[in-house]
Parts: structure tokens; C-alpha cells; sequence
């Protein structure tokens, strides 16, 4: 078992940044993939960012390109989400993701039902 918590989402004006923390606890993190999702209200889950286990690859939803930055600190459990350049239609309840590696393949996930452990979320609100 793997248990997740996210932290840092608060209230922020339009342009500015935030940094999303999600620690792990339980298991070795170092050998699990993990992702950020968010969901508006109203709005399905969608897929935001992922890491591989390793840290080496990584994969973003086109909305975020250029804007959020996902990393992993295997000695700290724990997986970041950098975003930068916010705008009110970033506003949602962030979660974090995590499911055990495949061998030692690189491999990053972006749907949802390919994830085990999830976290509880973190409310990031973007104002205008």
C-alpha cells in the first residue's frame, strides 16, 4: 500500500505560481510512476503531467506545456508539481497518482484507470 497526500494548493492571482507537493509513505516510492490530475467542478478528471520512476521522462497535457513542471525526489517520497504562468481556468482540486513500475521500463501514464494509489487533493484557486 501506498499512501498519498498532496499539499500546497491555495488561492493565487492570474500570472502567478505554485508548487504541489504530494508525499508518499508506505512503500519505496523510487520504484513507482507517478501523475497529477485535476478535476473542475462540473468537469471530468483530466490529465495534467507525468513522471516515470525514475524522474528521467516525463509527459504533459498540451495545456500545460511550457507552464507546469513535473519532478521526483526519490529520497524525499515525494513527486512536485512546478506551476508557473497561472490562469483561472487552471482553478480545480489537484490530485496526485502513483502505481508500481513495469520491469524497468520508463514508461509515463496518463489515464487515470492506469493508476493504483491516489491522494485526496489539494484545491488550487486562480483568480482574475
Amino acid at each position: 500500500q501506498v499512501q498519498l497526500v498532496e499539499s500546497g494548493g491555495v488561492l493565487v492571482q492570474a500570472g502567478g505560481s505554485l508548487r504541489l507537493s504530494c508525499a508518499a509513505s508506505g512503500r519505496t516510492f523510487s520504484s513507482y510512476a507517478a501523475g497529477w490530475f485535476r478535476q473542475a467542478p462540473g468537469k471530468e478528471r483530466a490529465f495534467v503531467a507525468a513522471i516515470s520512476w525514475s524522474g528521467a521522462d516525463t509527459y504533459y497535457a498540451d495545456f500545460v506545456k511550457g507552464r507546469f513542471t513535473i519532478s521526483k525526489d526519490n529520497a524525499k517520497n515525494t513527486v512536485y508539481l512546478q506551476m508557473n504562468s497561472l490562469k483561472p481556468e487552471d482553478t480545480a482540486v489537484y490530485y496526485c497518482a502513483a502505481r508500481p513500475r513495469e520491469n524497468y521500463s520508463s514508461s509515463v501514464y496518463s489515464r487515470p484507470y492506469e493508476y493504483i494509489y491516489w491522494g485526496q487533493g489539494t484545491q488550487v484557486t486562480v483568480s482574475s
